[in-house]
C-alpha cells in the first residue's frame, strides 16, 4: 500500500484561500469584532511595498457661523493626515511527522487546513500583543508619541486595587471620554479570568453582547490570552473598540507549496502569509527594522509607533491591575 503524501492532497489553489477563510473563522480577534477584515486593506496589502500608506481626512472643527447678507462665510481648510501600516511577511514549514495524524483522516486536506489556520490565528494574536506592547510602551516611558497617556489606566497603586474590578474597567473606559461606549471587548490573562469566575462575575449568557467562549464582563466580550504581559504580579489587560485593528490579506508569490526530502523520507508543507495587522490611528515608523519585514520583538519597541489620529478615535485602552488570591 502506497502511503499518502502531502503533495497528493494539497492543491495550492484550493488550500490557500481555504486557510485564509478558516483562519478568520477561528480567530478570536475577528469573532470578537476587534478586527473587521477590510477589502480596502486587502487591496493595499496586495499592491506591493513593505509599508502601507493610508491617508485620511481630519475631523471638521470650529464653530458654525451666523448667515448674513453682507458678510460671507469664512472658508476653513480640511486637514489631512496619513496612517502607515507594516506589511508582515511570515511563513512556516511542517514535516510529515507533524501532519501524520491528519494524513490518516477522512478529509486530510480539510484537517491539515484547519491545523494550519489554527496556527496562524494563534500567531496573529501573539503578534497583536507584541504590537500593543510597543504602542503603549511609548506612553509608559514618556518619550514616545503612540497613544496618548490618557489611554492607560494604572490601578496597581490604588487602595483596594487587587483584581480587575468593575470600577477599574469603568475608569479605564472613561479615558475615552464620551467615546467610551465604543469599547466593546476586553483581553485578559487566564489568571484574571479565573478570578472573575470565582467571584461569579463572568456572564456566560449575555443578552446584547457576543460571547466567543469566555463569556462577557460588564457587557464586554472577553478574550483570554496568556500572552498578556505579567510583571511581578501586575497584569496587563486591553480594552478594544470594534474595528480597532485593521486587517488586510496580501498575496505572496508562492503562498503554498509542497516539497520532499528524499534522503530523509519526509514530506514537507510550506505556507506563507503576507498581511496587515494594524492599530488604526497609530502609524508604524519603520525606524529600526533589520530585515525585510518586522519581527514580533521589533514591533515591541516604542520608537516604531506614532499617534496620527485624534485621541478619541483610537479605540484602544490599556488597564494595569494586580491579582487577588481568592
Amino acid at each position: 500500500m502506497v502511503a499518502t503524501r502531502v503533495a497528493d492532497i494539497i492543491i495550492p489553489e484550493v488550500f490557500n484561500p481555504y486557510v485564509i477563510e478558516r483562519t478568520a473563522e477561528l480567530s478570536n480577534l475577528v469573532k470578537s469584532g476587534i478586527i473587521v477584515p477590510s477589502p480596502e486593506l486587502d487591496k493595499l496589502a496586495q499592491a506591493g511595498g513593505k509599508l502601507i500608506n493610508m491617508p485620511f481626512f481630519n475631523d471638521l472643527s470650529g464653530a458654525d457661523e451666523v448667515l448674513q447678507d453682507d458678510n460671507p462665510l469664512s472658508v476653513n481648510a480640511i486637514g489631512t493626515g496619513q496612517d502607515v501600516a507594516a506589511l508582515f511577511m511570515r511563513g512556516k514549514a511542517w514535516g510529515v511527522n507533524d501532519l501524520a495524524k491528519s494524513l490518516s483522516g477522512a478529509d486530510p486536506m480539510g484537517a491539515i487546513g484547519t491545523l494550519v489556520a489554527e496556527y496562524w490565528a494563534r500567531r496573529q494574536q501573539a503578534l497583536l500583543i507584541s504590537i500593543l506592547t510597543g504602542v503603549f510602551a511609548a506612553d509608559a516611558n514618556g518619550n514616545g508619541e503612540a497613544t496618548a497617556n490618557d489611554h492607560i489606566f494604572d490601578a496597581t497603586g490604588l487602595t483596594n486595587n487587587e483584581g480587575i474590578k468593575a470600577e477599574h474597567v469603568i475608569s479605564a473606559a472613561a479615558k475615552m471620554g464620551d467615546a467610551m461606549s465604543m469599547l466593546t471587548a476586553i483581553m485578559m490573562h487566564s489568571a484574571i479570568h479565573a478570578q472573575l469566575q470565582k467571584l461569579n462575575l463572568i456572564d456566560f449568557e449575555p443578552t446584547n453582547t457576543q460571547d466567543i467562549g469566555w463569556g462577557t464582563y460588564l457587557r464586554k466580550t472577553v478574550i483570554v490570552d496568556d500572552s498578556c504581559p505579567v510583571d511581578t504580579g501586575n497584569y496587563t489587560n486591553y480594552l478594544f473598540g470594534r474595528g480597532a485593528i485593521g486587517y488586510g490579506e496580501g498575496s505572496p508569490s508562492v503562498p503554498t507549496e509542497t516539497d520532499r526530502d528524499s534522503l530523509q523520507g519526509d514530506d514537507i508543507l510550506i505556507h506563507r502569509r503576507h498581511f496587515v495587522l494594524h492599530p488604526r490611528g497609530i502609524a508604524f515608523q519603520n525606524a529600526g527594522i533589520a530585515g525585510e519585514s518586522p519581527t514580533n520583538a521589533e514591533v515591541e519597541e516604542q520608537t516604531e509607533w506614532s499617534q496620527v489620529y485624534e485621541s478619541k478615535n483610537i479605540r484602544l485602552v490599556k488597564l494595569l491591575t494586580k491579582l487577588e488570591d481568592t
